[in-house]
């Protein structure tokens, strides 16, 4: 479990959460287990992407992945443990916290793991390997996949935070699901511009396994094209909600412009 949770990463949901929570007034304590319990569901998943009957990985952020550094049986339960581990985080008594929206944010959290999320997404990727998808085929498998945890990780913040925030709930949605899509296609485009060394795990991986990615289906330009798209559509967003988002709209295109 250390191993997968605490072996580096871009803690891009954890720092959502805190920025988000930050936003609109959210106490940091109950931001600390919001952001724990976001970051536990993101390395478990992981855990089992890069299992043998999944996406058979030997490297994740330059590291022998868990599977390699101990054994699958051992990767599996390590996170199985994660992920329950991310709902006891959730799911403690806090004072700061009313008990109808901790309710709610367990309510988000399970949303965004399961069938109607990120397993969900899981699953339609594999499905959908050696054949061609279309471009809205392939924007349901990333909204699930990738981008359900990634808008968890803000709507949990709003949740925790104050009651005027509440009313900006849908706008820090839109936000966080464009960036979580375009966090996607940036990934395609790096899978087939940057290198194994450089990105921590192996490159050319969705390629050689013949998955639908949007450089395949739109090409490079294309893709590029379609990540300045989305990254206009997350801070149309963000200029919706009239509180300070300028550190936000930082961190998407520090996001958006990364190299691995």
């Amino acid at each position: 479990m250390r191993h997968a949770l605490i072996l580096g990463g871009k803690r891009v949901r954890p720092f959502l959460t805190y920025s988000v929570g930050a936003i609109c007034a959210a106490p940091e304590q109950v931001l600390d287990r919001a952001a724990a319990a976001i970051e536990c569901i993101h390395a478990y998943s992981l855990v089992h992407d890069d299992l043998p009957a999944m996406d058979d990985d030997d490297l994740r952020r330059g590291q022998p992945t868990c599977h390699r550094a101990f054994d699958e049986a051992t990767a599996i339960l390590a996170g199985d443990a994660l992920q329950t581990l991310a709902f006891e985080l959730l799911s403690t008594p806090q004072p700061e916290l009313r008990a109808e929206r901790q309710l709610l944010m367990l309510q988000v959290l399970a949303y965004a793991s399961g069938s109607r999320g990120m397993c969900g997404g899981q699953a339609l990727d594999l499905a959908a390997t050696n054949a061609q998808l279309s471009e809205a085929e392939l924007e349901q498998v990333h909204v699930l996949k990738t981008g359900a945890l990634i808008t968890a990780a803000v709507q949990l913040a709003v949740l925790a935070g104050s009651d005027d925030a509440q009313q900006y709930y849908d706008d820090f949605t839109d936000f966080a699901t464009w960036l979580g899509l375009a966090f996607q296609v940036q990934d395609d485009i790096l899978d087939v511009t940057s290198s194994t060394e450089t990105l921590g795990k192996t490159n050319g991986k969705d390629v050689a396994a013949n998955k639908s990615t949007y450089v395949q289906l739109l090409g490079l330009k294309g893709a590029q094209a379609k990540l300045t798209q989305l990254h206009q559509k997350a801070l149309q967003a963000l200029h919706r909600i009239p509180y300070n988002t300028q550190l936000l709209e930082n961190f998407a295109e520090q996001l958006l412009n990364r190299d691995y």
